[in-house]
């Protein structure tokens, strides 16, 4: 018996969803055609598959039988299939990804570096933006995904993702070193002159809450356009700055700037993912999104 896998595949789908409109549409074929099929199949099988009532489509004994052993086998093809698709579409490709400067240094550079050792025909389009300017870029659907940080005003009709936490400490350049010595609060360093970012960006307004909850007025004295503008600044004891504390390392074991340690407490903040749940992900990017994902819930990125 030589009976086409096509007989096989459309017969799936009708027992499946038990609907001959159904299956036509998934088959992207038409009801004639598929009930011209199955009669085919029954033919050559010599027995009854199906039975069609006012009620709909149900299997017979020798249909539900023959599906039981045809699921397994288009399903496992079907899976087959994908991860060949996979392997395909990671051997080229874009992936285009907008993204906060402090999210980018925090986590989107060191995954990057992986992701292309391991698909070095990939190719990386990065888009710096403020956090607004990343998330806007999703919702017109010019960047594939988003990684931003906290705060982050995002729509309930995009997905997000928590990546991971971090924290900012206060810093300053050698001429603040007298101030590292003994833990102050926040009013005691109120009158130094301070690096923040522009009032467009996120991280303003939340050091805006941060000193408002302390009962003072964020007031800086030099304003960065970008996170990694603030630590040359600091070094070049402009005024004292805050920056995450996971880039700030580096320049601390060097001595070439120093941490000055306040009573508050500064909250965490997160780095998100956020892509548009109306849209599917290139395999690439979709690829580059579960290694994010997967960093995340194996913590080997910490805050």
């Amino acid at each position: 018996m030589n009976i086409s896998y096509e007989y096989y595949r459309i017969f799936y789908y009708v027992a499946k969803y038990k609907n001959l409109t159904t299956a036509a549409e998934s088959l992207h074929s038409n009801q004639p055609n598929i009930s011209r099929t199955i009669k085919l199949l029954e033919h050559e099988l010599g027995c009854q598959l199906l039975i069609r009532s006012n009620r709909g489509i149900s299997l017979t004994p020798e249909g539900e039988q023959l599906f039981s052993h045809v699921k397994i086998a288009v399903e496992q093809l079907q899976t087959a299939e994908e991860k060949i698709k996979m392997l395909t579409g990671l051997q080229k490709g874009l992936v285009s990804i907008g993204s906060s400067e402090t999210a980018l240094h925090l986590l989107l550079l060191p995954v990057l570096k992986e992701f292309k050792e391991t698909h070095p025909n990939i190719r990386i389009r990065i888009q710096n933006h403020l956090t607004s300017q990343a998330v806007e870029s999703v919702k017109q659907g010019l960047v594939d995904f988003a990684i931003v940080a906290s705060p982050a005003d995002i729509p309930a009709y995009l997905k997000v993702y928590s990546l991971m936490q971090f924290q900012d400490i206060l810093i300053g350049g050698n001429s603040f070193s007298n101030l590292s010595y003994e833990s102050l609060s926040i009013k005691d360093i109120y009158s130094y002159p301070l690096v923040c970012l522009g009032e467009r960006t996120m991280t303003y307004r939340f050091y805006d809450e941060f000193y408002r909850s302390n009962h003072l007025i964020l007031k800086p004295e030099f304003e960065a356009a970008t996170t990694d503008q603030i630590l040359p600044m600091v070094k070049n004891n402009l005024g004292l700055g805050f920056f995450p504390e996971k880039m700030a390392r580096q320049s601390l074991a060097s001595g070439e700037i120093c941490q000055i340690h306040l009573h508050e407490t500064i909250p965490y903040r997160k780095i998100f993912l956020v892509e548009n749940k109306e849209r599917s992900l290139p395999i690439a990017a979709e690829a580059l999104k579960e290694i994010l994902i997967q960093y995340s819930e194996n913590s080997l990125l910490p805050g």
